[in-house]
């Protein structure tokens, strides 16, 4: 008789701007079964500076979380553990410099997520555990930003990510320590201002049902069952808090039962953004949900193999902006022919093949706005676009080899891009660029496949012989392209029959 293996663990760690906090999960029956909680508080938040520079305290607390994480991951497989970023990891000028000294310490890759993407995955994980008919209405209010989502079981109707969270919101009107009605009512004037500009179509969207889910809602709900013996927050309940807090007049001196202490420091900013919530949607009333962003992210990770969201993404994209779909798919027929001869002397990786492949069926969307300078527009509407599934960094390297697919690679435009792995990059951006000028007749032909040799200090590309006037063209396109692929370290040379240019 065979024992039936355990099922492996799956672990998300959501780096949030107040606290790491980390889940481990297994699938039992379709099912998730929590197996670990963990919380790392580092206050990364209260490190950024007015250029939003991390301070040099806020990451060795970062650290420090990292290596006590990395020994309780020990010994897990690299696929099974995902690792997402949010508001402050996302909007730090030095995120290169972190994400370095992260990799010392930590050895699973970080994801930075857009706000977008944060909403969506929390709300995946309501959708998971809270089940019904009707539309409801999901507030998530984390340390640097609330994200705010409205769908119905699975699907998203409104999503969105405000650049207001409990921790700039209490730095900005709280950082003396005195609660008083003037500075609750600015922060909620605040507030309100953030959340303004989503009002009308979340109102007319509607709902029947809403949830709050994570500390700053899980802490105020707590405050409402001691106080007040609800399981429900509506808007009188927290003015109630707010009276509450006023009445303690500091939050050194704060002494609620309900109040965890180390919630004190910020629960003041997280009930503005509460109060202006419910005044600026009209809320009526908020229940509280114990599962979102670790939970999607999980829920996401146990689907993957089944469904990948982000196939579904650049099809909509593609299919909305009626790109040619056979010039695409002739582009990547010659990257996928170029990167199997590359990938081993490369390192390449099959999702290196995949985000070609991706860039190869987007970077025409830009037609939609003008054929001239057809690359600027494309990478602007895939940079600026929600694309859901993807990271910050995906989306980043999708859109900058877009960007660059043809004509001058301007290195100063290239480094806004924020590419962590600048050489992989280059190697990426080369053959998609090969693959896009020998496929500029938009039909195949036999210069659609050629051979490439990867040489010690050069990368050598092999075309049979042409007819003098075709041999004349691609001449010199290749030329050109020597030179323009030279600004990334990419030494060119090339074979056309009897003609080799070094």
């Amino acid at each position: 008789m065979h024992n039936t293996p355990e099922p492996a663990p799956f672990a998300a760690l959501d780096l949030g701007s107040n606290s790491f906090h980390l889940v481990i999960a297994r699938k039992i029956e379709g099912q998730l079964q929590i197996l670990h909680k963990e919380k790392h508080r580092v206050h990364l938040a209260a490190g950024l500076n007015a250029q939003f520079e991390l301070s040099e305290e806020a990451i060795e607390r970062a650290m420090l979380a990292f290596k006590q994480l990395a020994q309780t991951l020990q010994g897990f497989d690299a696929t099974n553990v995902q690792v997402v970023a949010t508001y402050t990891l996302r909007n730090i000028r030095n995120i290169k410099c972190f994400l370095a000294e992260a990799k010392k310490y930590f050895p699973f890759n970080i994801n930075v997520i857009s706000g977008q993407e944060e909403a969506r995955l929390i709300y995946q994980g309501v959708a998971n555990y809270v089940h019904g008919e009707d539309n409801r209405l999901v507030i998530d209010i984390g340390g640097g930003s609330t994200e705010l989502v409205i769908g119905q079981h699975f699907e998203t109707k409104q999503l969105t990510s405000r650049d207001v969270g409990c921790s700039n919101i209490t730095k900005a009107f709280f950082s003396s320590g005195k609660l008083s009605k003037s500075a609750f009512k600015k922060a909620i004037i605040a507030a309100r201002q953030e959340l303004e500009p989503i009002t009308p179509r979340y109102r007319k969207s509607g709902w029947q049902q809403c949830y709050g889910t994570s500390g700053t809602i899980k802490a105020l709900l707590a405050i409402a069952q001691v106080q007040f013996d609800s399981d429900i927050l509506t808007l009188e309940i927290l003015e109630n808090i707010k009276s509450l807090l006023i009445e303690q007049s500091s939050i050194e001196l704060l002494d609620i039962k309900g109040l965890y202490p180390e919630r004190h420091t910020n629960i003041a900013g997280g009930l503005a953004i509460l109060i202006a919530s419910f005044k600026e949607l009209k809320i009526d009333k908020l229940s509280y949900c114990d599962y979102a962003l670790r939970e999607g992210v999980l829920h996401e990770m146990f689907n993957y193999d089944e469904f990948d969201l982000r196939v579904r993404t650049i099809v909509a994209i593609g299919q909305h902006y009626n790109i040619d779909t056979v010039h695409a798919d002739n582009v990547f027929d010659t990257i996928k022919h170029l990167f199997q001869q590359c990938k081993k002397p490369w390192g390449l990786k099959q999702k290196d093949l995949l985000l070609l492949q991706w860039a190869a069926q987007l970077h025409e969307v830009g037609l939609a706005i003008n054929s001239s300078a057809i690359q600027k527009h494309s990478a602007y509407i895939v940079l600026n676009s929600a694309l859901p599934g993807f990271t910050q960094q995906q989306q980043n390297v999708l859109s900058a080899l877009i960007r660059f697919h043809r004509k001058k690679i301007k290195i100063i435009d290239l480094e806004n891009y924020n590419i962590l792995n600048a050489g992989k990059f280059a190697k990426l951006l080369s053959l998609f660029r090969l693959a896009v000028m020998v496929n500029r007749t938009r039909q195949l032909t036999d210069i659609s496949r050629p051979t490439i040799e990867i040489q010690e200090t050069s990368t050598l590309v092999k075309f049979d012989e042409q007819h003098s006037e075709e041999q004349a063209l691609l001449l010199a396109d290749l030329e050109q392209e020597q030179k323009y692929l030279a600004s990334v370290n990419i030494n060119l040379s090339f074979e056309i029959g009897s003609v080799f240019q070094n």
